[in-house]
């Protein structure tokens, strides 16, 4: 169990507070940039982060199902904010999901193609769904530091 929630917590750490400083940093130090260096810089930002949220998600979901059946022996044994968090979480990897497969995806072929308003309006998406992400990530983090002394 201490494993599991250091490895839990660790991987929550990297993709919040990827997001983070991804979101409230690099994107307003990044407005000086004319748009192609700007996407262009966001490519290579996110070519190297969202490997690392896949692998957090994978242990996310991993210790976080070993610390449900091992530590409370499984759904009937958990309190409410372990509940909460496990939706939260799902959602948040949903919207992930989308933001790989779709606005990801054409982004960084507009930005190797070359194709500045299209890579615009990807980018703007990816934002929007980084922004969403970043919000459920900080009432995950309040949820998990505060849950066990809920009602």
């Amino acid at each position: 169990m201490t494993l599991a929630l250091a490895l839990h917590a660790l991987a929550a750490v990297v993709w919040v507070g990827g997001m983070a400083f991804a979101y409230w940093f690099v994107r307003p130090a990044a407005g000086v940039l004319e748009g192609p260096d700007r996407q262009r810089l966001w490519r290579g930002i996110f070519a190297r982060f969202f490997p690392l949220v896949w692998l957090s998600i994978l242990i996310l979901l991993a210790s976080g199902y070993h610390m449900l059946f091992a530590g409370y022996g499984g759904f009937a044994g958990a309190g409410l904010h372990i509940h909460v968090m496990q939706g939260l979480g799902i959602l948040m990897v949903l919207i992930f999901a989308h933001v790989y497969f779709a606005p990801w995806r054409r982004f960084r072929q507009a930005v190797d193609a070359g194709e500045r308003e299209t890579g615009a309006r990807n980018l703007e998406q990816i934002r929007r769904f980084v922004g969403i992400n970043l919000g459920l990530g900080l009432v995950l983090v309040a949820i998990a530091s505060s849950g066990r002394y809920w009602p």
